[in-house]
């Protein structure tokens, strides 16, 4: 039976759906369009659609608009029809049904990020204890207890059993031999920077070793510890180590795919911070390439480092792009439309409407309320009788006549300026929504089931002036 998708949706927004729809050809499924009476379809509520969706409804499933605020549960058992979430924006909906219709799945990865303190000597247990909480919170599997060179740590045994007590996995990483021996004797489940010389430290221990060569880049001694290893039935995890560029950065990464070749089942670890500390440039993409690797590779851990300020973010990162990874190769896809939590600072599809689109739709508005969008040729600011377009924010306040509305004027000054932001660096603009940093800033979640608190708009109509959110 072929499925029949229901679209709710309002006044100003039902042709640029329809036309959506058309667009798609055949997308699988048949459809139809449901207008449920109200002007701007993403303030639709759970009560207007209880009351306005006729019974039966005539369709497999329906899909409400990305922002609509509803219990879609319980709208799901009124109509003894599944109720689903569609996308934000409209012309998203070729590629959320491009996914097979029921959005991306990002719960899933096989990639163990350990995450270090590197700086783990100078702390004490309750800032150690801290730290560890919140690199746990954002992504981290791991907790890598770093060791500085002729820093002594006489409280690192604590440092580890503080962790256990808390269920926190931990890794030792150091070069003094005794404090690698003192971190397996607290119970540590990783020793990082083992090599064929030191091995026997794992010996008689549940301690899972990582190897490095035994000399930098002596791919061979890396292969002669792993045999060690494997003859003593310990599980290790191989480390050729990831150069820096320009100071090896290429070789290494031969060496990864080298290791790879000559052992198909060893695991393998890559630390990372050596090409995203030591690269100014944003960590997001960097961090993409490197995990891209790892995914082709099968590179099942990586070794994060978070110290310098444009690398604060760097674990948020590893974990988006270990999700985006891992569901691209499970579809046998290109990392493209898995999100955008890497992307940043430009999106994909930044303007979801053409100024032509923009313009076919300000025509229709009849209330003196502002909307604002963005397309190619700059911010676009309509209401009835007047569409304005300009690349600067400032230089649409003189026609705005709001001069003497300070609520009103306000609004209107933070999200012009919220919109030449998107503008000029490519970003999806929605008017009254936080611009969408990706993974690099901490979003709150909103209940969708409830109404949320007036925002700006509403409070600034409370004042003296009259605008809503933008159509969507």
């Amino acid at each position: 039976m072929t499925e029949r998708i229901a679209f709710l949706t309002g006044h100003l927004a039902q042709p640029r759906l329809e036309k959506v729809l058309a667009s798609m050809g055949d997308p699988g499924f048949a459809w139809s369009v449901i207008n449920v009476g109200v002007k701007v379809a993403a303030l639709m509520t759970e009560a207007i659609i209880a009351r306005r969706l006729p019974r039966p409804v005539e369709a497999t499933r329906v899909l409400v608009p990305g922002r609509c605020r509803a219990d879609l549960e319980r709208l799901s058992a009124q109509f003894g029809v599944p109720f689903e979430r569609g996308p934000e924006e409209l012309k998203d909906l070729p590629a959320f049904f491009g996914k097979g219709g029921r959005g991306v799945d990002l719960s899933r990865y096989d990639i163990r990020i350990f995450a270090e303190i590197v700086d783990a000597s100078a702390l004490d247990i309750d800032a150690i204890l801290a730290r560890a909480r919140a690199l746990r919170e954002v992504g981290a599997d791991v907790i890598d207890l770093g060791c500085l060179p002729d820093t002594p740590f006489p409280h690192l045994q604590d440092a580890v059993l503080a962790l256990a007590a808390e269920d926190i996995p931990v890794s030792v990483d150091s070069a003094d031999i005794d404090e690698l021996r003192a971190g397996a004797a607290a119970g540590a489940q990783f020793l990082l920077s083992l090599d064929e010389t030191t091995l026997e430290l794992a010996l008689d221990t549940d301690v899972t070793p990582v190897l490095v060569p035994a000399a930098h880049g002596d791919l061979v001694s890396l292969l002669r510890a792993a045999e060690m290893a494997d003859r003593c039935g310990i599980d290790a995890i191989l480390d050729p180590i990831l150069d820096p560029i320009h100071f090896g950065f290429m070789e290494s990464l031969s060496r990864y795919a080298e290791l790879r070749r000559l052992l198909p089942e060893a695991e393998i670890l890559m630390g990372t911070g050596n090409l995203t500390e030591l690269t100014d440039a944003d960590s997001g993409g960097v961090t993409a390439a490197l995990l891209g690797i790892c995914s082709e590779l099968a590179i099942r851990n990586v070794l994060v480092v978070q110290v310098s300020p444009h690398t604060r973010r760097t674990v948020q990162e590893h974990d988006a792009a270990r999700r985006m990874m891992f569901a691209a190769r499970a579809d046998d896809s290109l990392p493209q439309n898995y999100g955008g939590a890497l992307l940043q600072l430009h999106d994909r599809k930044p303007f979801p409407n053409s100024a032509q689109e923009i313009a076919e739709l300000a025509e229709q508005v009849r209330d003196g309320n502002f909307r604002i969008e963005t397309a190619e040729d700059g911010i676009h600011v309509y209401a009835r009788g007047i569409h304005l377009v300009a690349t600067d924010a400032i230089s649409l306040y003189p026609q705005l006549a709001v001069a003497n509305d300070a609520a009103h004027a306000f609004y209107l000054g933070t999200e012009l300026a919220k919109a030449e932001i998107a503008w000029r660096l490519g970003k999806r603009y929605s008017q009254d929504e936080p611009l969408d940093w990706g993974c690099a800033v901490d979003r709150s979640q909103d209940d969708l089931t409830r109404l949320r608190a007036a925002g700006h708009t509403l409070r600034g109509a409370g004042s003296g002036g009259s605008f809503e959110d933008s159509e969507q």
